[in-house]
């Protein structure tokens, strides 16, 4: 099966080719890696990129290995987002609203000069919060665009009380510079300072610059308001679905969910369970999507939110 590469992919090559330092290496094949279409196609040259990487944190530096250590966070919840921003537009206290850290917040730009993960409560999952330095014009943080191209999903905050469509435009064009293909990323647009938009002026001229385009909502992390409704939104955006298990004549573990991307089928909600249960699956009754409860599920029944399985081997 031919790899059908995309062009971005060979101008992330190039600068690979040209990087000078172990640095520069890595921050290529991740972007490589992470332009690169997934199937079959290009699982060998999958495999030789991450290869190259590994040799690559087998620098005997310890400098330089620790300055590539800093490069992963490592994921934990059901999801890892990064929150990203211009100076001042908020980010930070919005994320210490809505977590239980408390980020370095300050009416003065670039307050944020590292990433701080943080874990905020959904329901009844945890999502992983990164806290990133101010997109600006000041030189490319080598480490930043690895960290943007992993997540799982951005969340842009935007300043209300500050030309928002232009910030956006701004941001836009940050990611870009630092090669982060916004095309192939989930995003959610938060517009911030809402007690600062009189009569949602500015806001309602964001979103309709945006429908259809990009998911809105508007918040302030000053009041609260909007805040539930953007967790909603953002489980919406990283198009993930809570899958719980049974043992049979027991109640289902509501409080430790799979968790899976839309659209996965029994098969890999049964290998997310245990390996085993990926070849030895005899059969699984469902709870929730079929049409009656314990219904007797194939292989490739497609799962829905809020599901209860219970696998037999």
């Amino acid at each position: 099966m031919p790899a059908n590469l995309p062009p971005h992919y060979f101008e992330a090559e190039k600068r690979y080719r040209l990087a000078k330092t172990p640095q520069e290496k890595t921050a290529a094949l991740e972007e490589m890696l992470a332009i690169m279409p997934k199937h079959k196609g290009t699982d060998k040259l999958r495999a030789e990129l991450r290869h190259r990487m590994a040799k690559l944190a087998q620098a005997p530096d310890k400098k330089s290995a620790a300055r590539r250590a800093s490069m992963v966070i490592p994921k934990e919840g059901a999801a890892q987002v990064a929150v990203i921003g211009l100076p001042n537009s908020g980010k930070s206290q919005l994320v210490a609203s809505i977590t239980n850290t408390s980020p370095a917040v300050a009416q003065y730009p670039f307050t944020t000069q590292d990433v701080t993960p943080a874990m905020m409560a959904y329901e009844n999952i945890q999502i992983q919060l990164l806290d990133t330095p101010p997109l600006s014009s000041q030189p490319l943080i080598w480490w930043l665009p690895p960290i943007l191209r992993r997540a799982d999903a951005l969340l842009a905050v935007i300043d209300l009380s500050n030309e928002p469509a232009s910030q956006m435009a701004t941001i836009t064009s940050q990611l870009e510079n630092l090669r982060v293909e916004t095309r192939q990323t989930k995003l959610l647009l938060v517009a911030n300072k809402l007690d600062l938009d009189h009569n949602k002026k500015h806001y309602t001229a964001l979103r309709n610059r945006y429908q259809g385009l990009l998911p809105t909502v508007a918040v302030s992390a000053t009041t609260g308001d909007g805040l539930e409704d953007m967790k909603h939104k953002l489980y919406q955006v990283l198009d993930i679905i809570r899958i719980y298990t049974k043992t049979p004549g027991q109640k289902p573990d509501l409080n430790d969910p799979i968790i899976l991307a839309r659209g996965s089928t029994l098969a890999q909600a049964a290998a997310s369970v245990h390996k085993d249960f990926a070849a030895g699956l005899k059969y699984a009754r469902i709870w929730g999507s079929g049409k009656h409860d314990g219904i007797m599920a194939k292989r490739d029944h497609v799962m829905q939110d809020g599901d209860v399985i219970e696998l037999h081997l």
